[in-house]
């Protein structure tokens, strides 16, 4: 089957100044970091893109609107599953001391539980208090798939992808590691961020060149790269479509490298008020999202 098409390189979801309206557009400017520049409050201009992200007829105008509020390149209603990799990076994996997976660790999250740049992380007294629970960032590189896939093979698997995005797989470890399924831990309500920004696979030939990053109030706490991947973006495509249908609109978040919270000494957690980004190259760009604790002053945003 060919390769899907996109006639869009960088695609972002946005309320438009000059109509208070959802669009979605590509950047005037190719190199911009649109989310370090939402955040910084700078004007982006957007060329409109006509129909929907899956639409292979979906062109860029010639029409420019200017985004008032950037949100995830999917709404929560775009979205069919969110599928996760657990322990999917050798670092990681040599950080927290255990073993290589020899199949990929699967679990899956709520739509409730992702959000857009920008919108603050919200961590529920269920999770408090963070010491304790001991809350964690996590920056990951996310497929989007663009059309059903099903029993698809290693070589094909690419041809499925729409693109790619970033996320932010927030996991609170105290419930993650008192159980073997993952799905609560890491499902709270409006604890996911993705984003900004969604590269058509056009853009990105090879995803096992990617790097990434994520920036704790100032300090980067993890520095990897997508090579260092147990299971590798077209593995995994092909290892989930087996028996199973991926839909157009599946999320697959894909891992994340060495450098999290809960394996440092002493350990780093999430906490109301702080800044938490996460970075990806070719074009995705930075993620930007505030920590609040429920119960405790809203942070500034």
């Amino acid at each position: 089957m060919a390769p899907i098409s996109t006639q869009w390189t960088r695609l972002i979801r946005f309320v438009a100044a000059e109509t208070a309206q959802i669009h979605i557009g590509q950047p005037v400017d190719p190199r911009l970091d649109v989310g370090l520049a939402a955040w910084n409050k700078q004007t982006i201009r957007v060329y409109e893109l006509s129909g929907s992200a899956f639409d292979p007829a979906s062109h860029v105008t010639s029409n420019i609107l200017t985004v008032e509020k950037l949100l995830s390149p999917l709404s929560r209603e775009e979205m069919k599953v969110v599928r996760c990799l657990g322990l999917n990076y050798s670092d990681h994996a040599a950080e927290t001391k255990m073993a290589k997976p020899a199949a990929p660790i699967l679990f899956y999250k709520p739509l409730a539980s992702m959000i857009g740049p920008n919108a603050p992380i919200f961590i529920p007294k269920v999770a408090q208090p963070v010491e304790e629970h001991l809350s964690d960032y996590e920056v990951e590189l996310t497929i989007v798939i663009g059309k059903a896939a099903k029993n698809v093979s290693e070589a094909d698997a690419l041809d499925y992808v729409l693109g790619y995005t970033g996320a932010n797989d927030v996991s609170f470890r105290k419930h993650q590691l008192t159980t073997s399924q993952w799905g609560f831990s890491k499902g709270f309500d409006n604890t996911t961020p993705l984003g900004p920004v969604l590269v058509s696979h056009n853009a990105i030939p090879n995803p096992q060149e990617i790097p990434l990053t994520c920036t704790l109030n100032g300090q980067v706490l993890q520095d990897g790269n997508t090579n260092d991947q147990i299971f590798n973006v077209r593995q995994t495509v092909s290892f989930l479509s087996q028996g199973t249908t991926l839909e157009p609109g599946s999320v697959i978040l894909t891992g994340t490298p060495k450098g999290v919270g809960f394996a440092r000494k002493p350990a780093i957690v999430l906490k109301n008020g702080d800044d938490c980004r996460v970075w990806l190259g070719h074009g995705i760009g930075t993620l930007i999202n505030p920590v609040i604790e429920e119960g405790h002053h809203q942070a500034k945003l």
